[in-house]
């Protein structure tokens, strides 16, 4: 064992196919390496945790904390270790739709792991952080678990296994945050009584979303940003047919827009959160994340992509 022991995660964006995933279209998540967590861990008294949203006795965290509750006590059950002091320092921001939840499962077992010396497979490791995202989310799909844990893009579609898959795309992205708190569950329920009220209409703009999605896998893997741009642009005018946008996204898009992107739309939920740009590299990404941050944005991060080399 360790004295002290450090794990990480990245946060995650979805890029393609949000709300369509629900009925059965495919979604790309991506890893978002400019926004990560840090976990460390070392031995201690009793069971304390340190982080910017509770510090203290982890036994008697919030009930919001109950999943990170559970993992470190099923890790220490299952390893039989001592109890741990454990710090989580985060850039994640919460309740953005970039995985933070599943960021923090990832980086403390992966610290937890580091302590105890134990080899951190991905499968073992991911056992333990979607038993703690079923008590935060109750049903989750995984694929945060996956971004945040991985190096790729990873392609979902329900009831399917995920399927990462080669980022192969030059250019960078720009997240920028509304600082309005997503509304997924709203936008998920209004979505269902659009399908409901506007069958065909909904039903073919979800068909479209679909279709957008499987050809911006193919863009990403065949170095095609600016059809990639493309697809994300015409994604967000379905996602605004489908009334998940709101008048904060709608600004930030189109500020991206006018100052260079190839494509920009809401990332996540919608109706605050989150909205991502694609730029052709980091020079103009980093124009339009200044201007992003002119017109209102609460915080920008920028991510570089790259062109796999193949031997």
């Amino acid at each position: 064992m360790k004295v002290i022991a450090e794990g990480a995660a990245s946060g995650k964006i979805i890029l393609m196919g949000e709300h369509a995933v629900v009925y059965g279209e495919p979604a790309i998540a991506m890893p978002f390496a400019a926004t990560k967590i840090t976990a460390t861990m070392q031995e201690a008294s009793q069971d304390q945790l340190t982080s910017n949203y509770y510090s203290g006795s982890l036994a008697e965290a919030p009930a919001n904390l109950l999943n990170l509750q559970n993992l470190i006590g099923k890790l220490r059950q299952d390893f039989d270790a001592p109890p741990v002091d454990c710090r989580i320092v985060s850039t994640i921001p919460a309740e953005r739709g970039m995985g933070s939840s599943a960021a923090v499962a990832v980086a403390v077992t992966r610290a937890f792991f580091a302590w105890q010396e134990i080899p951190a497979e991905q499968a073992r490791v991911l056992n333990y952080v979607n038993g703690a995202e079923q008590i935060a989310h109750g049903n989750p799909s995984g694929i945060d678990a996956a971004a945040t844990s991985g190096q790729q893009p990873v392609f979902f579609q329900k009831e399917q296994p995920l399927e990462p898959f080669q980022l192969n795309l030059t250019g960078a992205l720009i997240v920028a945050d509304t600082g309005v708190k997503g509304k997924t569950r709203d936008t998920v329920q209004d979505v269902a009584t659009l399908l409901r009220l506007q069958p065909e209409k909904t039903r073919a703009a979800i068909r479209k979303l679909g279709q957008l999605t499987r050809a911006a896998r193919i863009a990403i893997s065949d170095n095609q940003p600016a059809t990639l741009g493309e697809l994300m642009n015409q994604a967000q005018t379905l996602l605004q047919q489908l009334s998940v946008s709101d008048a904060s996204l709608d600004h930030l898009v189109q500020v991206a827009r006018n100052n260079g992107a190839l494509g920009a739309k809401l990332t996540g939920g919608g109706r605050g959160g989150c909205m991502i740009a694609l730029a052709k590299d980091r020079h103009a990404a980093e124009i339009i994340a200044n201007q992003l941050e002119n017109a209102g944005a609460k915080a920008t991060w920028i991510q570089e992509l790259g062109v796999c080399q193949y031997v």
